[in-house]
């Protein structure tokens, strides 16, 4: 069976407040359809249903502070406990001394080495994949810019980082942001065409068709946490909720999809980053059996190998 895994940074399960959780009350039709009604709130996890279920994510691990991506992020691609390994939380980027870890350890990389065929649906600027062309032992601090990230990362270690501006033109690859608009305004792709969510995510399915796992990463839900209005905060998981219809619109019947994220932020726009359970999101094929193991971010990767095979 295939696995299709997306990371959506930022997205906890919060309380059901129209005030400050825009997961209260953004409509999100497609989200909702799968889940019988269900909002993504607090109250919601541990649904079941016919097509999709939802799981809460400790991302706190015991550990003091409130989470962070970069450790984070370590720990959901590696399924090891990143957060203790380093001693704290740590954030935004996989701290240096982990970043062999998740290049090597990842779930991307094992998968390959299991013989399965992996993609990385983010495309990146391909000047940014020349500098780690030779490997990450030539490259250091900021020098690597997002790619200190942990998809990123997973992506070098699994000989995946190869969808950019011609892909993406293509549609065999996915932007961060969904649509093409951050590509054609700051990096200056004048000739990408501009996409819908919508075909974005039918983009995205077609990759995921042609692999047994396909990773794709979002970071938008928690920029906004951070920089944005309620209303851009609404905004924001509105657009992801049309990039899942397109997903779900064109994604093959043997395809499980993931959607995971890696600490709490949108669902309090009060505040930053919060302690609240990480969501965990499952539609298709074994969805009901999947949720039911996952407890927390170190349970994810094994998860998804689970399924691969």
């Amino acid at each position: 069976m295939r696995v299709l895994l997306i990371l959506l940074d930022g997205v906890g399960l919060g309380a059901d407040s129209p005030h400050t959780n825009p997961l209260a009350v953004a409509p999100m039709p497609a989200v909702r359809g799968v889940l019988e009604g269900n909002r993504l709130l607090a109250d919601s996890a541990g649904f079941r249903g016919r097509r999709a279920s939802l799981a809460g994510l400790d991302a706190t691990l015991g550990v003091p502070g409130i989470p962070q991506s970069g450790t984070a992020h370590a720990t959901l691609l590696t399924g090891q406990d990143a957060v203790r390994r380093f001693g704290r939380h740590y954030g935004p980027w996989v701290p240096t001394a982990l970043r062999p870890t998740v290049v090597r350890d990842n779930v991307l990389a094992r998968a390959r080495a299991r013989g399965r065929s992996v993609a990385f649906a983010n495309a990146y600027p391909e000047e940014l994949a020349q500098m780690v062309a030779g490997g990450l032992d030539n490259v250091s601090g900021r020098r690597l810019g997002p790619l200190r990230s942990g998809p990123p990362l997973a992506a070098i270690g699994a000989g995946a980082l190869h969808r950019h501006t011609t892909e993406l033109a293509r549609g065999e690859a996915v932007a961060s942001e969904i649509t093409n608009d951050g590509w054609i305004t700051r990096l200056r792709r004048a000739g990408l065409p501009r996409v819908s969510p919508e075909e974005a995510g039918r983009n995205l399915a077609a990759i995921a068709g042609d692999n047994d796992l396909t990773l794709f990463a979002h970071y938008t839900t928690d920029h906004v946490g951070h920089r944005g209005t309620f209303q851009d905060a609404l905004a924001a998981i509105q657009r992801v909720d049309r990039f899942i219809a397109g997903i779900l619109g064109a994604i093959p019947g043997d395809t499980l999809i993931l959607v995971v994220s890696d600490h709490g932020n949108l669902e309090d726009v009060t505040r930053g980053h919060t302690s609240n359970q990480a969501m965990g999101f499952a539609v298709g094929p074994g969805h009901a059996t999947v949720a039911d193991g996952l407890r927390d971010l170190r349970d994810v990767a094994e998860a998804v190998l689970g399924v691969v095979g």
